[in-house]
């Protein structure tokens, strides 16, 4: 839409990772040279890694196409969220082999025959995995093992790791140590300079037909800088929108102006957010009184007559009047649920054992049990408790 206004035969700033739009940065460019000295060397794991946007599947494709103009077979995986068994089953597609192994062990023993036969013809073989930081743990140590194909001089297979920084972090941890020693090269990308960013937007322009025509004014490439922190990918999104506001506004020549408004349009002049161990209550004190605290939120909504002993009556049931304590014999019995009225009645009316005078029921006193007979009453009738024996 807007390349005849601005005289270009095709868009600089596409988000696809376009070889032709390459900018060697002295570090993309010693990237680069060590990902194909690593693969045509036989060096075994390659690893690079670089923050979001910086251009590692740029680079990886750079390195495809190196690969092609030297009889490397590659396999390419870009999205490594796989089982092991899906992820064997790419790899041979990708070589051109039949993917149809009903079981791991023929896939492996599949792909090292096809490695051995290019080995025996001086012919390399390649794995190169772009987005690796996400690769499963149990994927990365397949992986490993790949490097177990392997003849006495060299491997049969050169694996490229490509990934964000959190890659860096598995391969550092010690359940990935093995791994970890048989990297044999490592690299990582970083941001991009202002003067390379200005290089970068004039390479990009100059590429896509714009010759040297100064379309960005040197503020405007200095306020794409600072939006963009050198991230090569923002610099494409707000190259590529500024000159669409650009060809809209009918402005000739990318300003400040246009870039600032670009910049608001995307929200890349928010502060990044704050990451804290204290986040939660950061986010909860702003809403609080400045007099807020725990005791004074609880008493705001107790009553003004609370005290915790109020409380604890007003949930407790109201008790009984208590019970007068017992004065005979028979209550105490009949407290302790030993003998009702009847019983003690039929009890103290027993007549008296033949050849008795008295009216007294006795125990023997060897077989007695302790407090087995105890009076009744005034009369001197006893009554017997449970376990004791007549003679």
């Amino acid at each position: 839409m807007y390349r005849p206004f601005y005289n270009l035969t095709r868009n600089p700033f596409e988000l696809s990772p376009d070889p032709y739009f390459f900018y060697p940065t002295p570090r993309h460019n010693e990237a680069l040279a060590l990902l194909n000295y690593g693969v045509l060397r036989r060096k075994g794991f390659v690893i690079v890694t670089g923050e979001v946007g910086t251009g590692k599947t740029l680079l990886v494709r750079c390195l495809l196409d190196s690969l092609a103009q030297n009889n490397v077979a590659f396999a390419y995986v870009y999205n490594p969220i796989l089982s092991v068994r899906s992820f064997l089953g790419q790899v041979l597609s990708e070589l051109g082999l039949a993917a149809d192994a009903s079981i791991k062990s023929e896939a492996l023993s599949r792909l090292n025959n096809y490695l051995l036969s290019r080995s025996r013809n001086d012919l390399t073989s390649a794995l190169i995995v772009d987005e690796a930081q996400v690769l499963s743990w149990e994927l990365l140590e397949e992986i490993r093992l790949l490097t177990n194909l392997e003849t006495t001089q060299h491997k049969l297979l050169q694996i490229v790791l490509a990934g964000q920084p959190e890659l860096d972090r598995k391969l550092d941890s010690h359940k990935l140590r093995q791994l970890k020693q048989r990297v044999g090269l490592r690299c990582s990308l970083l941001p991009l300079h202002l003067d390379e960013v200005e290089g970068y937007i004039r390479r990009r322009l100059e590429l896509a037909g714009g010759g040297r025509n100064e379309i960005f004014a040197p503020a405007a490439i200095d306020a794409i800088y600072r939006a963009s922190k050198g991230i090569p990918r923002l610099v494409n999104t707000l190259c590529e929108n500024c000159l669409m506001l650009g060809f809209g506004l009918q402005h000739e020549r990318i300003t400040p102006d246009l870039v600032q408004e670009v910049v608001s349009d995307f929200r890349l002049d928010q502060p990044p957010p704050q990451v804290e161990a204290d986040a939660p209550q950061a986010a909860i004190e702003p809403v609080l009184p400045e007099s807020y605290t725990p005791q004074a939120a609880i008493e705001s909504v107790l009553p003004e007559s609370y005290t915790p002993q109020a409380a604890i009556e007003s949930v407790l049931p109201e008790s009984e009047p208590a019970e007068p304590e017992p004065t005979t014999l028979g209550e105490i019995l009949r407290r302790r649920h030993l003998f009702d009225d009847s019983q003690m009645q039929q009890t103290s009316e027993r007549p008296a054992r033949r050849g008795r005078t008295d009216d007294t029921f006795e125990t023997s006193p060897t077989r007695q049990s302790p407090q087995a007979a105890l009076p009744l009453n005034a009369s001197g009738g006893t009554i017997l408790l449970p376990g004791a024996k007549f003679e």
